[in-house]
């Protein structure tokens, strides 16, 4: 039996720029949300959203060489996959390794001063991003972009998966970045998705998600036995990717999607019960409503539950990487996090949402996440234990 394991991570968030930064900050309860006043980016409402301290993140990424060059995205990204780099002895020019981008916008911020009479430059363009990235690291190996609405992170690493099961590489560096721009917050904004306060998942007074930004990167490894891996290795154990087709941006009343993805999971890692539940909440009505339904359904209502969106806000594509970061380093040190902004449950099925952190030996945990289009994943992620 192979395993696929975490060998190393990074997260570069309003909290931090690196995981341990991110991870401490998540347990004592600090949140990187901010109150944005009306017409802050050129958008006339209020909104609340996680962004990164520009200044300190220039004056860090020097210790980086030639990053001054790129964009804001690309440096991001870069900067992320380096970090997580610099705790291995992996030589990313290997053709053995392969770097996977997961984005749901880009480099869209570009567009903003784009004329309809000037031609598209490659920079808006995900592949080109894709390509910078594995260039600066001397890949010789043509990146994948993942972009698959809001489950882009978890689906690169199920991607990732696959590519080492299938001894197509070695090592696989999953990056996964968004950035707050005024085309996503008013995007979301314009079907009235976004709290202008802080976000409340699962809460009865809940009125919408948070935006956030934020680059993650974890580099996955194959052990064809598991015998040279230290006990408490995180493994990826399962995944899936299922669609319901619902609607366009809606998820399905009846969770069928998120219920399937979940089952299988839970299937082909041979019936493992989770200790707890790394759940998607966006914090917005229909959501959360859909996700405690599909616990229920898959019997995980009395599960420990949490979304981390209070934290961070919705990532977008960095979201799948950056909850699964912080829930496996949680999963390390046997505790469950606080859901930031919960206090009265707001859900019509039950769901055991986790309002303080808690101590509990565990050694699995499900990380959920659905999407615009109907488009729903899980993974299981587990302790290794000898």
């Amino acid at each position: 039996m192979s395993c696929i394991y975490q060998i190393s991570h990074n997260i570069v968030s309003s909290l931090g720029f690196n995981s341990k930064e991110n991870y401490n900050a998540v347990v004592n309860n600090i949140s990187g949300l901010k109150i944005y006043p009306e017409n802050s980016m050129n958008i006339p409402e209020a909104f609340c959203a996680s962004v990164i301290d520009n200044t300190r993140f220039e004056d860090i990424s020097k210790q980086v060489s030639n990053l001054s060059d790129y964009n804001f995205f690309d440096k991001l990204c870069i900067y992320s996959a380096y970090e997580a780099l610099q705790k291995t002895d992996i030589d990313p020019a290997d053709p053995s390794c392969l770097f996977i981008l997961s984005t749901t916008k880009g480099n869209i911020d570009l567009l903003e001063n784009h004329s309809l009479e000037q031609n598209i430059d490659n920079s808006l363009f995900l592949w080109h991003s894709a390509n910078i990235i594995g260039k600066y690291f001397n890949n010789p190996n043509k990146p994948i972009v993942v972009s698959n609405a809001c489950i882009s992170g978890v689906s690169a690493q199920i991607v990732a998966k696959r590519l080492l099961n299938f001894k197509k590489f070695n090592y696989v560096v999953v990056i996964g970045a968004d950035l707050v721009s005024r085309f996503v917050v008013s995007g979301f904004q314009s079907f009235k998705a976004l709290s202008p306060e802080l976000c409340l998942p699962f809460d009865a007074e809940r009125k919408g998600l948070n935006i956030g930004e934020a680059a993650a990167t974890i580099i996955y490894g194959i052990d064809e036995t598991c015998e040279n891996l230290e006990n408490d290795t995180i493994i990826l154990d399962a995944g899936t990717i299922t669609n319901d087709a619902n609607h366009i941006s809606g998820p399905s009343r009846t969770a069928e999607g998120l219920t399937l993805a979940i089952n299988k999971c839970l299937e082909n890692s041979g019936n493992i019960k989770p200790d707890f539940i790394s759940a998607h909440g966006t914090a917005t009505p229909y959501n959360d409503d859909m996700e405690a339904l599909a616990f229920t359904r898959c019997k995980l209502e009395n599960t420990p539950a949490f979304s981390l969106k209070g934290y961070f806000g919705h990532t977008l594509g960095a979201a799948g990487l950056l909850e699964t970061i912080i829930s496996s380093m949680a999963l390390k040190n046997n505790m469950v996090i606080k859901s930031a902004g919960y206090s009265r449950c707001g859900v019509d099925n039950p769901v055991n949402i986790i309002s303080k952190n808690q101590s509990l030996k565990a050694y699995s945990f499900i990380k959920t996440i659905s999407g615009f289009g109907g488009c729903n994943a899980a993974i299981l992620i587990k302790k290794l234990v000898k």
